[in-house]
């Protein structure tokens, strides 16, 4: 591969400084802190910079996080003015404006319009945790249903939530209670009917729907979770018909509808939540990642009836909402308003949809393209026939990319998507450099 604009690879990726980092995080820290990737000395925008003195694009955006792009001036500037001032007084002991500030700007947002309330946390198995004790408060019903191929956290609640059991689940229950399953229509994998499409969505539905005999009972469940996309699972994105089915599937139970944004929130979709696409009005909505552009924070926002529910003090904790958190979360507010990160989306889409079109057109690998938005991935299978997943040549391909250049991740229940989350606010020609490195790793086979 030619050395490109704004790649600069100066050593192996990873470099001799970034691996020495490598060894004492190996023998100070657990082996659950497992690191492969160079190590980061400064980041602007969508371009990291190694200790090595190498200079990536990247593709990860921090899990979803960046949105706006690493050290967004207007985050950089709130904090500092934040720091300034004062770190931490605990909201519910010594309150500060920037918090109400958020919360006034953030429930304008809530899909569907409404009266609506929000209250912070600090990350987003938080936010997912407290959304159920909400629900249940507010229900004085019990049963939680979720989805198979979810990922809601890591927490107990979120834990038992999320579908994938490796690396998640595995020898950590038991788990949280009262918690069922249903199928997630995912046409390109669907094993519930012996076609594809629509017959095999419309059949999920059905099962959906015949949960209500065979698992929990109506007037015992409190809430169904789910995510418009689902992220960890493999940026699925559902039928255009699913959310707005779902919709009325818990208005005809009085079961509250509880939508994860904490990945597909904040633009990735080009909508400034996912939910707006389905034209739906949830009752209680998660966010996180991209709030605050790195600090964290994340927050439930939902009906206010449903919100006031929990009396005072039920809900909360010493750090959350903290102020530089708020600080920088209204930072990103001001980036949405000022810099037009939606229409930057929304161009972004394009461009990731034209070129990722153009890499199944030339690799027999890639099972399927899809996406919502900038919210895209590709599936990679052994053959399009069988659909067999194929996650050694995913790897293979994560692999060769960072050593040219480009970090990207992985994503789906077996290992075998890669996913794009760059920030909103890339420059179309340093996605195109970047896009143009994963093509050729992934051509190489």
């Amino acid at each position: 591969m030619q050395k490109t604009r704004f790649i600069d690879i100066r050593t192996a990726v990873p470099g001799p400084k970034s691996l020495d980092v490598h060894r004492r995080i190996r023998a100070f820290t657990p082996r659950a802190v497992q690191v492969s990737t160079p190590v980061v000395d400064r980041a602007e925008n969508a371009l990291v910079t190694d200790i090595d003195g190498n200079t990536l694009i990247d593709l990860t955006g921090g899990i979803g996080v960046h949105n706006v792009g690493h050290r967004n001036p207007h985050v950089v500037k709130a904090l500092h003015e934040q720091v300034d001032r004062f770190l931490h007084t605990d909201f519910t002991n010594i309150p500060y404006e920037s918090y109400a500030r958020l919360a006034e700007r953030l429930t304008k947002t809530f899909p569907g319009g409404g009266e609506a309330s929000l209250i912070l946390f600090n990350s987003g198995a938080e936010a997912v945790e407290n959304a159920i004790k909400i629900a249940r408060v507010a229900t004085g019903r019990k049963g939680i249903i979720s989805f198979e191929g979810a990922f809601h956290g890591r927490t107990l609640m979120a834990m038992s939530l999320t579908s994938k059991v490796h690396p998640y689940k595995a020898t950590m229950g038991p788990y949280a209670p009262e918690v069922y399953r249903v199928p997630f229509p995912y046409s390109y994998r669907c094993d519930l009917a012996h076609g594809e499409g629509h017959v095999c969505d419309e059949r999920c539905y059905a099962r959906i729907e015949r949960a209500m005999l065979t698992q929990v009972a109506p007037e015992d469940t409190a809430a169904i979770i789910v995510e418009p996309v689902q992220g960890e699972g493999g940026f699925v994105v559902p039928p255009a018909t699913f959310l707005p089915w779902l919709r009325k599937f818990t208005e005809k139970y009085h079961i509250l509808l509880i939508v994860d944004e904490v990945q597909t929130g904040y633009g990735r979709t080009a909508r400034f939540w996912a939910t707006e696409h389905s034209g739906i009005r949830p009752d209680i909505l998660t966010m996180a990642k991209s709030i605050a552009n790195g600090v964290p924070l994340s927050g439930v926002m939902g009906r206010k009836e449903i919100m006031d529910a929990p009396g005072p003090s039920m809900i909360g904790g010493t750090y959350v909402g903290n102020p530089l958190a708020t600080a920088a979360a209204n930072g990103v507010l001001d980036a949405f308003e000022q810099d037009d990160v939606l229409g930057q989306a929304q161009r972004q889409a394009e461009l990731l949809g034209r070129r990722l079109a153009a890499m199944a057109d030339k690799s027999p690998y890639v099972g399927e393209v899809r996406g919502l938005g900038s919210m895209t991935a590709i599936e990679l299978v052994r053959d399009r026939a069988s659909k067999e997943p194929n996650p050694e040549l995913t790897g293979r391909v994560v692999e060769r990319a960072m050593q040219h250049g480009v970090l990207v991740l992985t994503a789906g229940i077996y290992g075998n998507v890669i996913r794009f989350l760059q920030p909103l606010t890339t420059p179309p020609d340093v996605l195109e450099e970047a896009l143009d490195v994963v093509e050729a790793a992934l051509l190489e086979g």
